[in-house]
């Protein structure tokens, strides 16, 4: 079972268990965070939201915050004698699914919407004839 997920504008496919590095989020170490911008479920049988599956969350785990490995930005222009160089190191938070919840809660929605798509169909084919 594994969700693809939008965490903080990027997205990224998550399974239970899973730790990851993810740009800064706001919370304290130890803390509970959970999504609910959900993409696309597997669970047996794949779901597609449109954008988003409804009733589906994702709960997660702040295990630190980080900064990743300095990037060299250098830059030059040829007999100029122009040379400038920075560095950059983007801040990062480590975070462990706990889990992925509410697929119950998808369910029951799945079949409601196929009970109202298949009265819907029943009385245009009524209304056909």
């Amino acid at each position: 079972m594994f969700a693809i997920v939008e965490i903080a504008g990027l997205q990224y496919k998550v399974e239970q268990d899973q730790k990851l590095f993810v740009n800064r989020l706001a919370g304290d170490k130890g803390g509970k965070v959970s999504f609910d911008k959900v993409l696309l479920t597997v669970n047996g049988a794949i779901t597609v939201g449109a954008p988003a599956v409804s009733g589906i969350t994702v709960e997660a785990e702040i295990l630190d915050h980080v900064k990743a490995d300095k990037v060299i930005v250098f830059k030059k222009k040829r007999r100029k004698g122009y040379k400038v160089k920075n560095g950059h190191r983007q801040s990062l938070t480590q975070i462990q699914i706990i889990g992925i919840t509410g697929f119950e809660g998808a369910k029951k929605a799945e079949k409601t919407a196929k009970k109202t798509t298949k009265k819907a169909d029943a009385e245009a084919a009524e209304s056909a004839e």
